[in-house]
């Protein structure tokens, strides 16, 4: 049968059932570039999570390889191009992780709006600063959704239960399953305009690098407050830490 190379760490179940199935099952975890490169020839599958890249030279030594398999949602680390051009197919779980990611999206949510962190931080130290910290109401807020899909979809439907008003910005979604969902689509504009929370669930890509930059957060309200529960780069940071530094965004 096949060889199963797995350079992360997956739960036994998985890897159990790759070798019921009689697959030789080569675990390698926190292999480097150059080790990957080596260990990968001979492989017909590789099974990865987001430490691991395969790149277009890693793909180049695997001339066995068959498909890559993410045990998560995002192929940012994965050279999906390549791996088209040579005849790899490349999946992902897309369902694996989405309601964690949308109950953290909440923790996130509510962690801002009270200032938790800051106010544990406080006390930790021995400082009760109750008045400082005391944050804003949920209830009322308009939360904006970036990138509508199946994690956005929940946490929209999470945040409406706190009273929140749910507008969203994705040009994927039609306007009608948005209204089914009781949610406004709006232009990113609009979103800068109307939104006391911002929370992104987009994949990462050429368009969606720098979608929260300078452009944005100068027309932002006063009251903003950011959540990514996507991926790095889509928000540009240092144009974030000046606008909160500026006091322009909370």
């Amino acid at each position: 049968m096949a060889r199963v190379l797995v350079t992360e760490k997956i739960a036994d179940g998985g890897l159990d059932a790759l070798r019921a199935a009689g697959h030789e099952v080569d675990v390698q975890v926190g292999l480097s570039p150059e080790e990957l490169i080596v260990a990968v020839k001979g492989a017909n599958a590789l099974i990865i999570r987001s430490a691991t890249t395969v790149t277009a030279d890693v793909l180049n030594a695997a001339a066995e390889l068959v498909v890559v398999g993410r045990a998560g949602i995002g192929l940012d680390n994965v050279d999906v191009a390549h791996a088209t051009t040579r005849g790899v197919m490349v999946v992902n779980a897309p369902q694996s992780n989405i309601l964690s990611a949308a109950e953290q999206t909440m923790a996130l949510l509510l962690a801002q709006a009270r200032n938790i962190p800051q106010a544990h931080n406080a006390l930790v130290q021995g400082r009760w600063e109750r008045s400082k910290w005391e944050g804003v109401e949920l209830a009322d807020k308009t939360l904006a959704v970036i990138g509508l899909g199946r994690i956005g979809k929940l946490v929209a439907q999470r945040a409406m239960a706190f009273g929140m008003r749910i507008i969203a910005h994705d040009p994927f979604v039609a306007p009608e399953r948005a209204r089914a969902m009781n949610i406004d689509l709006v232009s990113l504009d609009e979103v800068a305009a109307q939104a006391d929370f911002v929370t992104l669930h987009v994949a990462k890509t050429p368009e969606t690098i720098g979608l929260i930059g300078a452009e944005f957060l100068a027309k932002a309200k006063p009251s903003l407050r950011v959540i990514n529960v996507s991926r790095g780069g889509i928000i540009d940071e240092e144009a974030l830490a000046q606008a909160i530094g500026e006091g322009r965004i909370a």
